[in-house]
């Protein structure tokens, strides 16, 4: 059974729900004939394949090829043939589920040292001291 395949996981094609279209732009005489572009769809809210922690990073990334319903749809047009938009678009749907699969390093709160405090707070009394010696010239 052919499987898409990312470094851990094994999605079956099964799972995968393909639909040729015409692609649009430009491509000669045969643009209006071929079905050559892909559109994949994938359920991400439903697929036995993924794991717990990875579909729900992948659920929450804010992308818009996620639908409401938890379904990723990737369009593959780039290639004038339809078995290379297939790869394409296969290709792109592992790219996606291998960013799921780390999880984002926890960011660290750090505060400002004393010395950049101070540098701060020097730099402004310097710029206002500049300022405050312009105040009283006129600049006619």
């Amino acid at each position: 059974m052919p499987m898409t395949t990312t470094s851990t996981i094994d999605i079956p094609d099964a799972e995968l729900v393909e639909r040729f279209v015409r692609a649009s732009g430009p491509g000669g005489q045969n643009v209006n004939k071929v079905a050559t572009a892909v559109e994949l769809r994938f359920d991400i809210a439903n697929s036995p394949s993924l794991p717990e922690p990875v579909r729900e990073r992948l659920l929450a990334r804010r992308d818009r090829r996620v639908t409401d319903d938890g379904v990723l749809v990737i369009s593959a047009q780039r290639f004038r043939t339809q078995d290379r938009n297939r790869q394409d678009a296969r290709e792109r749907l592992a790219a996606f589920i291998e960013a799921g699969l780390r999880a984002p390093k926890p960011r660290v709160a750090t505060k400002p040292s004393r010395a950049a405090k101070a540098r701060r707070l020097d730099a402004k009394r310097e710029r206002s001291t500049i300022k405050r010696g312009r105040a009283g010239r006129d600049w006619d």
